[in-house]
């Protein structure tokens, strides 16, 4: 018997210069990504960095300066004559050079003869700092910030100098518990409303319901701002505005087209021989919302939960109409921006305060975003 030997299998240039190209394209695509990406994180790593830094660090320094970096380190500090007169230029001593440089040059800081960088250690006590370009990390960190926005009515910390400093704190906790209370509600309602509602056009027939469908659709594109003043005056001939309630009706209403648009879209295109046997069995339509429909359309729900808790927790206009500017029941982004009006230099406290009212978003949107893409995919495809 004669052995037989496999032929080498060659590939034309054509293929492989197919295959470096969607190599090449590949990495482009991931390469452009990723910057994308390190881009969109680096603001938030430095919000949550600033959060724990002490207040003269984040006035003097940047936050990238707890990352290892050269910085100017005193080595040696060089005291000038009591009676120095800072308005006149001022000679350094011989060791230094002896050169001449007015108040505001040493103020920014010189490079001597020697090589050394001088610069004002205390202007008033006439002392110069001799430093030296050293590598360096600023790792000062602190939880004071996190203690002066969700504190009482007062705080109190030690400054740079080692004074004790009284300062009223921003009660953070307080207004979290008001957000949750407004959020909560105002997300749970319209869900379960446009479920309901999208169940009954997508498996019920009864007469008009394209035309309602219809306007349940064209109310998408009512702007929010035309319908504050009217529906504020019913709140207030009703006496709701200034209450949770009016809030969970405003958002209610605005969210109810969208969720309706969004579950129908999903629930429509569910296998209809399960609702068929479901009905051939003697189930009722409440039965089979509650039994199938519900459970079967988790991700759709957990997806507009996502939209409507982040648009809730993060609304501005709709609270300050219908709830008003009252503290015991005003909402985190109320108190965020009276913050940034009455401490808007107090960087250390808004961005502690920015974090806390990104925690409870970013546990939410983590807890249910394996359902995100599932849901916004919602009757996307028909099959």
């Amino acid at each position: 018997m004669t052995a037989v030997t496999a032929k080498p299998v060659k590939v034309s240039r054509r293929a492989m210069s197919q295959k470096r190209q969607q190599l090449i394209g590949k990495i482009i695509v991931n390469t452009i990504l990723g910057l994308i990406c390190l881009l969109w994180t680096i603001p938030t790593v430095g919000l949550f960095i600033s959060s724990f830094r002490p207040r003269d660090d984040i006035r003097t320094t940047g936050w990238w300066t707890v990352l290892p970096h050269r910085a100017f380190e005193t080595v040696e500090t060089v005291q000038l004559p009591l009676d120095t007169d800072l308005r006149a230029p001022i000679t350094l001593p011989a060791e230094l050079g002896g050169g001449t440089y007015t108040s505001e040059q040493l103020n920014a800081g010189v490079v001597v003869p020697g090589g050394e960088f001088v610069t004002w250690e205390n202007r008033r006590a006439r002392t110069l700092a001799i430093q030296e370009q050293n590598w360096t990390i600023n790792a000062n960190f602190t939880m004071d910030n996190y203690r002066a926005v969700t504190g009482g009515r007062e705080f109190t910390y030690i400054d740079a100098n080692g004074n004790e400093v009284v300062e009223s704190g921003e009660d953070l906790w307080g207004v979290l518990i008001n957000n949750i209370a407004v959020v909560v509600p105002a997300t749970v309602i319209p869900i379960l409303i446009a479920a309901f509602a999208a169940y009954g056009f997508a498996w019920m027939r009864f007469p008009g319901r394209f035309l309602l469908f219809t306007i349940v659709v064209a109310l998408l594109v009512v702007p929010l701002q035309v319908a504050l003043i009217p529906i504020l005056r019913d709140f207030v001939s009703l006496d709701l505005n200034g209450t949770y309630m009016a809030v969970w009706l405003a958002h209610t209403g605005f969210g109810l087209p969208l969720a309706t648009y969004l579950l129908y879209n999903y629930i429509s295109q569910l296998p209809r021989d399960i609702l068929e046997s479901a009905f051939i069995d003697g189930a009722s339509h409440f039965t089979i919302f509650t039994r199938l429909i519900l459970p079967l359309s988790v991700p759709a729900l957990a997806s507009f939960a996502i939209f409507q808790f982040l648009w809730v927790w993060n609304d501005y206009l709709i609270a300050l109409v219908f709830i008003g500017s009252q503290p015991n029941v005003q909402v985190l982004t109320m108190r965020l921006a009276d913050m940034v009006g009455s401490r808007g230099q107090d960087w250390h406290v808004l961005t502690a305060g920015a974090f806390i009212s990104m925690l409870i978003p970013l546990i939410v949107f983590f807890s249910l975003q394996r359902y995100f893409v599932r849901g916004l995919l919602a009757g996307s495809v028909k099959g």
